[in-house]
């Protein structure tokens, strides 16, 4: 993000509410800013220029104030961003950002520029969201559509991008729920030492979600989409075992695997299932299908 400041504010509730994009500036610098309302408390992420990594903020809005609080790597608050009078339906906002340690503090000017769950926007596509985690040289942008028909934006690609020269690395297409920002984590998913990452993919009524994972190769330097798969899977780094925990009927069957990684596949070393028996009014160990 070449002499820019991305700015991002992620308030998550339980149901979503609208997500507005803004630009604009703090002092002089530009900032693109992003948001999701909720009833009064979230978090938010913002990235300097200089190193287009995100930071993250807690946030609290006080009757129409809205304040983010920065901590520092001591976990000590160091800054806020304070927008007085905050409206999400105003096509501007006005606040400030403040070093809590020197006291000083720049002016932030801000224009509505896309609301993605806006009712008088029925399809659009190609809109770029910027997430919360990155790696050391480069970061990603969620790449998102809505069709006419659909209830919600959909993500139709993640971008990889390199830090300081915003140079495209690589683009995935995609077909994954958005989960607020945050749809992206990063671990070392096949266990040889470097990160890799993953998009949310999406969740059902229970507890359980999936996801896709995309695993570094150290030959050609770029990502490559593996065949990893199972509902709410777990990384274990010290035993490089992956488990697996899957439900559903409201809890009355449970299926539990355990898998290891060999050639970046995932092998099945166990599974164990359990069924719900009135008798013991409890799970009881049964044979998988």
């Amino acid at each position: 993000m070449k002499q820019k400041i991305t700015l991002l504010f992620l308030l998550i509730t339980t149901f979503l509410s609208a997500q507005i994009t803004y630009t604009g500036f703090i002092d002089k610098y530009p900032i693109e800013f992003v948001t999701y309302i909720s009833d009064g408390e979230g978090t938010a992420i913002y990235a300097y220029s200089n190193f287009d990594t995100p930071i993250s903020l807690s946030a609290k809005l006080k009757g129409s104030t809205l304040i983010f609080t920065e901590k520092d790597k001591n976990d000590k608050e160091s800054a806020q961003l304070t927008f007085q009078n905050y409206n999400s339906k105003s096509t501007q906002l006005n606040g400030s950002w403040k070093d809590l340690n020197s006291g000083k503090e720049l002016q932030i000017q801000l224009n509505k520029t896309f609301d993605i769950d806006s009712k008088k926007i029925t399809e659009w596509s190609n809109k770029e969201i910027l997430q919360p985690v990155s790696f050391k040289d480069k970061y990603f942008k969620l790449v998102l559509s809505k069709g006419k028909d659909d209830y919600e934006a959909k993500v139709t690609g993640i971008k990889i991008i390199e830090k300081k020269t915003d140079k495209v690395l690589q683009k995935f297409d995609l077909e994954c729920q958005l989960l607020g920002l945050n749809n992206i984590d990063i671990d070392d998913y096949n266990f040889d030492g470097i990160e890799d990452f993953s998009v949310y993919e999406g969740g059902t009524a229970g507890p359980d979600s999936t996801s896709l994972y995309f695993l570094y190769n150290p030959k050609t330097g770029k990502y490559f989409e593996s065949d990893f798969s199972g509902t709410s899977l777990e990384f274990d780094s010290k035993t490089k075992r992956i488990h697996e925990h899957n439900q559903c009927c409201a809890g009355t069957s449970v299926m539990e695997a355990e898998y290891k990684v060999v050639n970046n596949k995932m092998v099945l070393i166990k599974k164990t299932c359990f069924k719900y028996d009135q008798k013991l009014n409890g799970l009881k160990k049964v044979k998988c299908d």
